[in-house]
């Protein structure tokens, strides 16, 4: 099993942030479960590789040849795999998974979270994807998709291809099922 986490290269103003995707990747590797993520060595990324790999677990990242630099690329995981651009990154990673889940993170994390959804929605896969809300980060957006749903702009079966937890316990538990 692998689940690919979608999360920040910086580390935030928040320090729970980098201690919960530390407690994310040691109970990845705990148990056995892959990681798959974007490949850099920064940020929540970082971290959250970092503590999988201190724990005798197996990370995948996926980082295109234009990212790529020795102080960006994680050199230091299981396998690190160099694609063209960004469309071919994010179709490894979703090739590569079984499960898909979001921690706090940017515009690419956001923008990565709601295209799995679509594929999803349109039938492209069929995979688990939930959002970490931790410490309410994400209930601005849950909002406005709850928003869009209430002007009749998503269905309700779409808005249940989104799983939400609030601890890592929970997030992990959703995505094995």
């Amino acid at each position: 099993m692998k689940i690919c986490v979608y999360c920040g290269s910086s580390d935030g103003n928040d320090p729970s942030i980098l201690k919960m995707a530390e407690s994310f990747g040691r109970e990845l590797a705990h148990r056995n479960i892959g990681l798959v993520y974007g490949g850099s060595s920064l940020g929540v990324m970082g971290t959250l590789a970092n503590a999988v790999m201190e724990n005798s677990g197996e990370v995948t990242g996926v980082i295109p040849g234009n990212l790529f630099s020795k102080e960006v690329a994680h050199t230091g995981v299981t396998e690190l795999i160099t694609v063209a651009d960004m469309h071919e990154r994010k179709f490894t990673m979703a090739d590569l998974s079984d499960a898909f889940v979001a921690l706090p993170g940017g515009f690419g994390t956001m923008e990565e979270l709601f295209e799995i959804i679509t594929w999803n929605q349109i039938g492209i896969m069929d995979k688990p994807v939930t959002l970490l809300n931790w410490n309410g980060f994400y209930t601005p957006l849950l909002d406005m998709i709850h928003h869009a749903a209430e002007a009749g702009f998503i269905r309700q079966k779409n808005i249940d291809i989104l799983q939400t937890a609030q601890t890592v316990d929970e997030c992990i538990q959703k995505s094995i099922g």
